[in-house]
């Protein structure tokens, strides 16, 4: 008898250990490239890893989206032990992963229903448990897939990013904005919105920055029922953990996730980055 439904994502996505072991998750890597080779997200370099390697690079490390072939294997695999699955994928205005995935699973012929998250990080963990809770009530997966389509209007984000100059180097803002901020010594504060990059806000200190962060956590705290908050972190655990001090201490009745970003992430975003992140209920 073929289990239901199979939960396909990317390395981007953080997923805690135990989160992995209780579910049927498949995880396929985006790949991170450097000047001596090919190192798959999460399995050939961790985030601790990959801010040494840059260190020591002469140039900043490119990222790849899986190949097609690793889809196809995978559902060709889940195929044999599944009715169907859901996958689940960063924003597809960041990478071709969410396409490949599409493409690969009408080649095999196998009922998958795609989810374009529009965000990255943790908040597609959270995208997937909440499919996972509605399929546990009965749910059919087309009218599970469905709803998660819509989840990430639900969510709020806030980045501060380690180096500017590797999230310019890496595509991911104007020209224009990086000298004005290089120049002006400016924080920008950067948020996912409708799958993309934006300034949200630009500050001065680092201070000010997270400061600005939790003001925001405080509205939403007020306009909406917020029960969990994710502090994600370019290698820089303490300040996550100053961080998480700051929010336990003033809402007792939230749940707070540390967690690094991966390095697929940290790749752009670089070491040093902080961002918080909460779905709006």
């Amino acid at each position: 008898m073929k289990k239901k439904i199979a939960w396909v994502t990317d390395s981007t996505a953080l997923i805690p250990e135990h989160v992995m072991e209780e579910h049927d998750i498949y995880v396929v890597p985006l790949e991170i490239i450097f000047e001596d080779g090919t190192y798959e997200d999460g399995i050939d370099l961790a985030p601790e890893q990959l801010y040494q390697k840059i260190k020591q690079a002469n140039h900043a490390p490119k990222t790849s989206q899986p190949c097609l072939g690793k889809f196809v294997s995978l559902y060709e695999r889940l195929k044999e032990e599944y009715e169907c699955a859901i996958a689940v994928h960063l924003s597809s205005d960041l990478s071709g992963t969410y396409n490949t995935s599409a493409t690969a699973a009408k080649m095999v012929d196998f009922p998958v229903e795609s989810v374009d998250s529009k965000l990255m990080s943790y908040p597609i963990t959270s995208i997937i448990l909440n499919g996972i809770e509605q399929a546990k009530a009965g749910k059919d997966y087309l009218e599970i897939a469905a709803s998660l389509r819509e989840e990430y209007k639900s969510f709020e984000n806030y980045i501060l990013v380690g180096s500017l100059d590797q999230f310019y180097k890496g595509g991911r803002m104007t020209g224009l904005q990086y000298f004005i901020g290089n120049l002006l010594q400016i924080k920008p504060i950067f948020q996912m919105k409708d799958g993309l990059f934006e300034v949200y806000e630009k500050v001065r200190t680092e201070g000010k920055a997270v400061k600005r962060m939790l003001e925001q956590l405080e509205n939403a705290k007020q306009n909406y029922s917020v029960k969990h908050v994710q502090i994600l972190h370019g290698n820089v655990l303490d300040k996550a953990l100053e961080l998480k001090e700051k929010i336990q201490s003033k809402y007792a009745d939230v749940e707070v996730l540390v967690g690094p970003i991966s390095s697929t992430i940290g790749a752009h975003a670089g070491m040093g980055t902080l961002a918080l992140a909460w779905r709006n209920e």
